[in-house]
């Protein structure tokens, strides 16, 4: 990786850092996914975080019932009806991860120094002395000296409510442990990591395949965060399951980055994937600390040159139970925005933390701030030059168009699309101004009734960083031929002044297809 991937605009007026934000009705380019739970599931609660940012909603299927998310979504969808923002649905599957059984879900005190017995018998109490997990393979899978930890909800970093385990010795399925630090387990879930360690479990397993076909189907989900993908082998059995779940064959996958394994196979999975979240909750005990940020800078720049979204996890965690981030997260934040991330992952800062709205708005600000000095035309030149010549025609037309409205100086670019991908492609270049993705349906057909697509494609564009989609009514034209002001440019151009992104006399540069043409153009819009 080379060493001046430092994509910093300079040099920065001092006099702007005191400058204070100005409020938008997009708070920043970058999106964020936030993880709907406990604290975060009334109506009130998603309406605000909606308001705040949150384009994507994660459900995630490695705590709670069917039943549990279902009453959730419920709520997002009354939400967004009353805000009036689109947001996508992402289904995380648990996937092959450990978990420890605490059926009476009382507080469990671990104190250094002392030992304590991992067992696959799930009928035993948790107690301080012996922790009940769901793998039998466990005392098969490590050796003497291996690291393993424990904590609720991954792990926050916090040595209290997550503990550091040595194997000590395994006694036939048993494993005798070391405690390292002493920590109360409090909670309902807590889950168990074995520092580089292969678990012999499917990355998709019967649990997660009985909860896509069943709550995935009944409410299309628009994204499925594979968790604890390995291989690239993993993306393709995944896909073959959603291709035979009727409409689900449109949603896209999305592989969860979180060890080692997936890490070494990172490239062939990248090809695969629609999109990659780097788990660094797992990954920061995976690999060593001084490591993490280095593969976090080098596949985030291979996801930017191939135009798939990255997703960084783990942020601001101590905003699960503080009003306001450290230092060091703010800071993290905005080098994400500048490694190139597209969205940053919310997960128990809103599933159960005290300001899941307030989270969702201060990471926002942290975004659009270091979006603000985000060297776009070191970004765009380094873009071209790995695309490399000849260009495919869609390439060299999402370039310019690009190159086009930062020229003109254009206050948004409009790109007409029926499959996403050209407006994808348009945001690969990081215009610095927003994307509204205009979305034409398609009518088709299974021979037995008449649908439109497009949905999927315009929610599917709500994680990726620039792109602010719209769905177009189907009886309008893509442009009127008649001068009549019901084209579906009037439409695109209503909305973007309705949210401030568009004002008189500003230049918008419009990117469409034309027949077999695809054309960009510039329009300089009177009063």
């Amino acid at each position: 990786m080379n060493s001046n991937h430092l994509l910093l605009e300079e040099p920065i007026r001092m006099a702007s850092i005191l400058e204070p934000s100005k409020p938008s009705f997009f708070p920043a380019m970058t999106k964020i996914v936030g993880t709907l739970g406990p604290k975060s599931r009334s109506v009130e609660i998603i309406s605000d975080c909606l308001k705040a940012g949150m384009s994507v909603a994660r459900f995630d299927f490695s705590w709670g019932d069917i039943e549990f998310h279902q009453e959730t979504l419920e709520n997002l969808k009354t939400a967004v009806k009353s805000t009036r923002k689109l947001c996508a649905i992402m289904l995380d599957t648990g996937g092959p991860e450990l978990q420890v059984v605490n059926k009476t879900e009382h507080p469990i005190s671990l104190e250094a120094d002392t030992k304590v017995i991992l067992t696959p018998d799930q009928d035993k109490p948790a107690t301080s002395n012996l922790l009940p997990i769901n793998y039998h393979g466990l005392s098969k899978a490590v050796k003497k000296g291996d690291t393993i930890f424990i904590g609720q909800y991954l792990f926050t970093g916090n040595e209290t409510t997550s503990v550091w385990l040595e194997v000590d010795e395994v006694c036939s399925e048993d494993v005798v442990c070391l405690i390292k630090n002493s920590a109360t387990l409090s909670g309902t879930l807590y889950t168990l990591h074995v520092s580089q360690i292969r678990i012999d479990m499917p990355t998709l397993t019967d649990k997660d395949k009985e909860v896509i076909s069943t709550w995935g189907v009944r409410n299309n989900i628009d994204i499925l965060s594979l968790s604890y993908t390995r291989h690239a082998e993993d993306i393709r059995h995944a896909r073959c399951f959603l291709s035979k779940l009727g409409e689900l064959n449109q949603t896209q996958i999305f592989a969860k980055i979180e060890n080692i394994e997936g890490l070494t196979h990172f490239d062939e999975i990248l090809q695969e994937a629609d999109g990659i979240i780097f788990s660094r909750g797992n990954l920061g005990i995976d690999l060593p600390p001084e490591k993490v940020f280095l593969f976090q800078k080098a596949a985030l720049y291979k996801c930017n040159m191939m135009g798939k979204p990255a997703v960084v996890t783990r942020v601001v965690d101590s905003m699960t139970d503080n009003l306001r981030p450290t230092r060091a997260e703010a800071t993290d934040v905005a080098n994400a925005v500048l490694d190139g991330s597209d969205a940053i992952l919310l997960g128990a800062e809103t599933l159960r933390g005290l300001y899941p709205v307030e989270t969702v708005s201060t990471v926002g600000k942290i975004c659009a701030e270091a979006e603000k000095v985000f060297n776009q035309d070191l970004y765009f030149k380094k873009t071209v030059k790995n695309v490399g010549e000849p260009m495919s025609h869609l390439e060299s037309i999402a370039s310019s168009a690009v190159r086009a409205a930062i020229k003109v100086k254009a206050s948004a670019i409009i790109c007409f699309t029926s499959s996403g991908r050209a407006c994808r492609l348009i945001a690969k270049y990081r215009p610095t101004m927003p994307v509204i993705s205009v979305v034409i349906p398609r009518l088709k057909t299974n021979q037995l009734r008449w649908t439109f697509s497009g949905a999927f494609e315009a929610r599917q564009s709500l994680i990726v960083r620039g792109l602010f989609p719209m769905l177009a009514d189907p009886r309008h034209p893509a442009e009127s031929k008649s001068g009549s002001n019901e084209s579906v440019l009037k439409v695109a151009l209503d909305h973007g002044k309705a949210s401030g992104v568009i004002k008189p006399h500003d230049r918008v540069v419009v990117c469409q297809k034309l027949g077999d043409a695809s054309v960009v153009k510039i329009l300089e819009l009177e009063d």
